[in-house]
């Protein structure tokens, strides 16, 4: 079984071709570097740029595969949430090689695209506990089969990864925020400044990062000398010790909530011992290391993908493409893009109707 894989829902543009082998045969990734003179992805470049791109992304991934476009089995794509520009451009390109190749086209869940892409670099079995934490969804789920999320937390405002890039944005570190402030905070003094952990005491697994966000936000004020966070004054050690604060505060209220739902996990799958972090932010490696700890301290066994298939890429939308294909799931040319798509609320079609044969 080989699926190309394409991703646009955000600011790469990507593509990959991955076997039921596990062999990743051929990737290409375009990261556009238009948006960090905004601070932020501007949902109308990033469409443009993918456009402009899909065509050589796909003929260079097929270059570096060595294969032909009619030795793939199916064509995936990432069909949503995302920004609705980019997600109907990877869409289009999809739907239009599976009908000039007759193959079957598979709308991937981009955040599916994630909880799975552990299973192709590491051996995770069904059902298992995920964190999924990025720039716009931060998630705790229960990964009982594809297309089978059963969801114990989630954000009730910010997603960890937005509020790493409004802090870094404060503080003048540039965008994308996570990687600067990851890299500010090995200097720094994570016990320096106070910080609150929202939620601590909720009782459930839900997560709030907006009142973090904020208290970080007063602090770099009162370095100014008329509480305007335009006129801080700052020197690189504040900054560096603001920074280790907020991470170890953002990775405190993380790691709260996965030991509350491993207690949940553990009750309904006591046979299950696997543990997941995916997403653009499980690229920070002390939010790995503090999960990982956690994981051994409670007997489970951690995993999360290799740091370069953390943020978007075509290689998770690939293997989400050939999980579903091999249990014979496909779609029909007139799916709809979606700007939102729950995981826990949509269950995959029965193998059979134009489902691909394994």
């Amino acid at each position: 079984m080989i699926v190309l894989g394409i991703e646009s829902s955000c600011d790469e543009t990507a593509a990959a071709i991955v076997n039921d082998k596990k062999e990743i045969l051929g990737e290409c990734v375009l990261t556009q570097i238009e948006h960090k003179t905004y601070g932020g992805v501007v949902p109308e470049i990033a469409a443009r740029s993918h456009l402009e791109h899909i065509e050589d992304i796909l003929e260079e991934t097929f270059k570096k595969a060595n294969i032909a476009p009619s030795e793939i089995d199916a064509i995936a794509a990432a069909a949503g949430p995302g920004l609705i520009g980019g997600v109907v451009v990877g869409v289009m390109a999809a739907k239009s090689l599976a009908l000039a190749l007759n193959k079957p086209f598979i709308a991937i869940n981009h955040l599916e695209g994630h909880a799975l892409a552990a299973r192709l670099t590491s051996n995770v079995q069904y059902p298992y506990l995920l964190l999924l934490v990025s720039g716009g969804h931060c998630q705790i789920l229960i990964v009982k089969d594809v297309g089978d999320f059963e969801r114990l937390g989630t954000t009730i405002d910010d997603a960890a990864g937005e509020a790493f890039d409004k802090v870094a944005k404060m503080l003048g570190l540039g965008y994308p925020g996570g990687p600067m402030i990851e890299k500010m905070s090995e200097i720094g003094n994570e016990n320096r400044f106070v910080l609150p952990r929202p939620l601590q005491h909720s009782g459930d697994c839900n997560l709030s990062f907006s009142g973090l966000k904020t208290a970080v936000r007063k602090i770099i004020e009162s370095y100014s000398p008329d509480n305007n966070i335009e006129h801080a004054i700052l020197n690189k050690q504040d900054i560096a010790d603001i920074c280790a604060s907020f991470q170890k505060a953002a990775t405190d209220c993380l790691v709260h909530k996965i030991q509350k739902a491993i207690a949940i996990f553990r009750h309904k799958y006591p046979n299950a011992n696997d543990i997941v972090v995916s997403g653009g932010v499980a690229a920070n490696t002390y939010l790995r290391n503090r999960l990982k700890q956690i994981a051994e301290t409670e007997g489970l066994k951690f995993s999360a993908p290799p740091i370069r298939f953390c943020t978007d890429n075509g290689v998770m939308i690939a293997w989400a493409g050939v999980e579903r294909a091999l249990k014979g799931i496909s779609d029909p040319l007139d799916f709809k893009p979606r700007p939102r798509w729950p995981l826990d609320t949509d269950a995959p079609k029965a193998a059979g109707a134009g489902g691909v044969k394994a």
